[in-house]
């Protein structure tokens, strides 16, 4: 059975969880907690040089990191990748731009505000602004997205919507008020309805 080397608190982590769920594919979970240093030992580094969760790691040594890796790897072949061309670009469009304009921000403030010790909050407490600024854009991007169309990557659910999901659903942990985007706060609760859905 495949370990998904995973942290509990992790929107990464749950994207990974939330699709195998999805799917009924049967995972093993290895949790680290947050602030132990365990994914930088040499064990860790040595299967994953980057020192990150998720990790994907299979039976034959095979490892797989980076969230949207493993679920457009775990995604491939099922009704969670659209089948046509433009809709599947669409998908990578959005897989991108959560990980490159959503993420950094939004997760990020979501940590410092939620998870991070005092001291490494005092230290990057003048990054704050910025990540304010950014994350609010980013929703701003979605919100008009989803003021035309019910999901990411043409008609259906996709791998897409569950990327975004994975940190939007929890940005107020951040300070991002949700109710100011009604389109995303209707789409968050399409998510929530989708069949096999569970929390992080």
């Amino acid at each position: 059975m495949p370990i998904l080397h995973n942290m509990p608190m992790s929107g990464n982590c749950y994207k990974v969880r939330l699709l195998a769920h999805h799917l009924n594919i049967p995972i093993t979970l290895k949790d680290y907690p947050l602030h132990d240093g365990l994914t930088r030992k040499p064990e860790y580094l040595a299967k994953n040089p980057n020192g990150r969760v998720p990790m994907l790691e299979y039976e034959d040594g095979r490892c797989l990191a980076e969230s949207n890796a493993i679920i457009f790897h775990l995604s491939e072949g099922t009704r969670y990748q659209p089948t046509d061309s433009w809709e599947r670009a669409q998908m990578m469009q959005w897989l991108f731009f959560e990980q490159y304009s959503h993420e950094p921000y939004i997760a990020v403030l979501r940590y410092l505000r939620a998870y991070a010790k005092k001291e490494e909050l005092e230290q990057r407490r003048e990054r704050i602004p910025e990540l304010e600024q950014r994350g609010t854009a980013a929703l701003g991007v979605m919100e008009t997205h989803l003021q035309k169309h019910d999901w990411f990557a043409g008609r259906n659910y996709s791998i897409a919507d569950i990327a975004l999901y994975g940190y939007t659903h929890c940005a107020g942990d951040g300070g991002f008020d949700i109710a100011l985007y009604p389109a995303v706060s209707r789409w968050l609760e399409r998510v929530a309805e989708q069949p096999r859905h569970i929390p992080l």
